[in-house]
């Protein structure tokens, strides 16, 4: 640990409600060691915080000087370490920094900014990311004059309109949230069973289930209460499901496909013929958006969600004058 320590340049940090993710950086932004832990905001009060990434980075840190930790998420929210309050939009995604905080700290070694959020209230379209803007920052980092549509797949799926590096407004759906519920707490859960937790595209007809529904329900949006309880009506009547755990599966996919899509027919006119979306965030859940897109003739590409919050990250970081 101690190679990282003399190579140590600064510390990202993305903490989030149920857990943190910490990297520690050299000079040219290139990771030398990843850690974490399962303490989000959750389950810290504002006195723990400094404890809690301590028990994480402290391992890296030297014996003297000061080390650079900059910090997206809900870290900084009104009930985390401290609040730093949100940027209505329109919002450069370069001028995060401004708006940062710094937190009591009782550590000489540590220099801790917390990243603000972003918030919406024209129209009375009110809605408020927290940890979203700084990987929609990366984006723009690598891509300074951006323009188009962003969507970070997630329990809470955010879609960010951007022009040139600006976020003009944003739409959160709670789509993964709403799926988790009707799997597991519904009367869905007796027909899909442990499908709900595995990732079951790969099987072709898995894939097949999944994008006929997305079609099924971006045609018809209205229909989405009756075709969920068609999933349980299936599950006991239909003879061409196949038997035991991929029958859950086959049901697990339709009901995502229902869900997905019921959330790209949101989106209405901000999803327009011709423009790609730029999706952000894990490979798994991207791919599932990537083939529902591409159902409906929309053209996606991806980036890693890793990849982004660093690159968002480093953006502020060299707004403080690192």
């Amino acid at each position: 640990m101690m190679a990282i320590a003399e190579r140590l340049a600064w510390i990202a940090v993305d903490w989030g409600s149920s857990n943190l993710r910490a990297w520690a950086l050299d000079t040219r932004d290139q990771v030398l060691a990843r850690a974490g832990s399962e303490r989000g905001m959750l389950s810290l009060t504002p006195a723990e915080y400094e404890t809690e990434l301590k028990r994480v980075i402290g391992e890296w840190l030297p014996a003297m000087g000061r080390v650079p930790v900059r910090v997206c998420g809900m870290a900084g929210a009104r009930q985390g370490w401290r609040e730093a309050a949100y940027l209505p939009v329109p919002t450069r995604l370069d001028d995060l920094a401004r708006a940062a905080v710094a937190p009591p700290l009782d550590d000489p070694r540590l220099e801790v900014r917390l990243l603000p959020g972003l918030c919406q209230t024209a129209g009375g379209a009110f809605d408020v990311m927290r940890g979203e803007e700084t990987q929609l920052a990366g984006l723009v980092a690598q891509e300074p004059a951006l323009t188009g549509l962003a969507c970070l797949p997630g329990t809470h799926a955010k879609w960010a309109r951007l022009e040139a590096g600006v976020v003009t407004r944003f739409t959160t759906c709670l789509t993964g949230e709403l799926y988790g519920l009707l799997a597991r707490r519904s009367v869905l859960r007796h027909s899909l069973g442990h499908a709900v937790d595995k990732d079951n595209l790969s099987d072709p007809g898995c894939r097949e289930a999944f994008v006929c529904a997305v079609r099924e329900i971006t045609a018809a949006p209205a229909t989405y209460p009756s075709r969920l309880f068609g999933l349980r009506a299936a599950d006991l009547l239909d003879d061409t499901l196949p038997q035991g755990d991929a029958r859950g599966a086959r049901l697990a996919a339709r009901l995502s496909g229902l869900t997905v899509g019921l959330e790209l027919a949101g989106m209405g006119n901000d999803l327009p013929a011709g423009e790609p979306v730029t999706l952000i965030g894990n490979e798994s859940l991207c791919d599932r958006y990537v083939l529902a897109l591409d159902a409906l003739g929309h053209e996606s590409h991806r980036l890693d969600g890793e990849a982004a919050v660093l690159a968002g990250l480093g953006l502020a970081h060299r707004a403080f004058g690192a």
